[in-house]
């Protein structure tokens, strides 16, 4: 099963013990107790920096491939961390270590680094089976991509999505979110294993493009009011039409990824994925000239139809 279960930690010393144990079963799970001692390492010191360092609040969760799993630890804080100096380990005993700094995390892992969001940071790292003596784990940094401007083209139109589902939108978006940074991070740090990733980032990259910053707006503003549907409506440019036709399909490839489990990310729920479809179907068709339909819901199956036995 894909891995989608985080902790949330305290503001103490306790939430390091608390991590430690936490990925030390999620890696006894994934049958991978090889892991076990540069994960509880890595983590720890992730912690004790998001706790020193950072702002509340503090979550550790994994995430990755069940090849390459990826242990992360979020705080509200938007300040990048340093990148660390080298350290000697001497002979102490690693697990008792606390608040060492980053070049430890760099000395278990196979590849490490940060993403940076509006609102907060993510550190990540992909533990190694045994710590090496020099830090020399690739650092990766991710930074959160700005919203598109609006078109400005002659030929852009005026698309209209009536009746969006504004709690499912947002489960949606979440779940894309999660998705389209896995993806991005499997094209930074294991290019040469998933070279599909890269190719999925520059499309998901393109695809984001053409929403301008007035179409997000207008959904943050129906989210904090705590609509239950709304009517937006923006300019896109004709030519971006195939770009919806193409994506259409690479979310469904997506999907066959996450449930194969060669992702961990979720894939869409039915609901989303019907919801999902609606909104790229009115983006085709609208460019292409046509009205527009509005969101009647997730269709379900009747009563009298699931009761039926064949």
């Amino acid at each position: 099963m894909p891995l989608s279960s985080e902790l949330t930690l305290a503001s103490s010393p306790r939430a390091a013990a608390d991590a430690r144990r936490w990925v030390s079963d999620i890696c006894r799970r994934l049958e991978r107790p090889d892991l076990v001692e540069c994960a509880e390492l890595g983590v720890s010191e992730l912690v004790a920096n998001a706790i020193l360092h950072g702002e509340a609040p503090y979550k550790v969760r994994v995430r990755g491939t069940a090849s390459h799993p990826r242990i992360e630890v979020v705080d509200g804080s938007t300040r990048p961390p340093v990148p660390p100096a080298p350290i000697d380990l001497d002979d102490l005993d690693l697990l008792l270590t606390f608040g060492r700094g980053l070049a430890i995390v760099s000395q278990c892992a196979l590849a490490w680094g940060a993403t940076i969001e509006s609102d907060s940071k993510i550190v990540w790292f992909e533990p190694s089976e045994q710590v090496s003596d020099e830090g020399s784990a690739e650092w990766v940094i991710d930074q959160h991509h700005a919203d598109a401007p609006e078109p400005t083209s002659e030929a852009a139109v005026e698309v209209h999505l009536l009746g969006v589902d504004v709690p499912l939108h947002s489960s949606l978006n979440r779940q894309y979110h999660e998705l389209r940074r896995e993806l991005r991070l499997l094209s930074l740090s294991h290019q040469s294993d998933y070279p599909l990733a890269g190719d999925l980032t520059s499309m998901f990259a393109n695809f984001e493009r053409q929403f301008p910053e007035s179409f997000h707006r207008q959904i943050r503003d129906a989210e904090s009011r705590g609509l239950p549907q709304v009517d937006v409506a923006f300019p896109m440019v004709r030519e971006a039409g195939p770009i919806f036709v193409t994506m259409t399909e690479m979310f469904d490839v997506a999907d066959a990824f996450c449930r194969a489990e060669r992702l961990l990310s979720m894939a869409r729920t039915a609901a989303q994925r019907a919801f999902h479809n609606w909104l790229l179907g009115e983006l085709v068709h609208q460019l292409d000239g046509a009205t527009a339909r509005p969101w009647t819901g997730f269709p379900r199956a009747s009563p009298a139809s699931t009761s039926r036995v064949g």
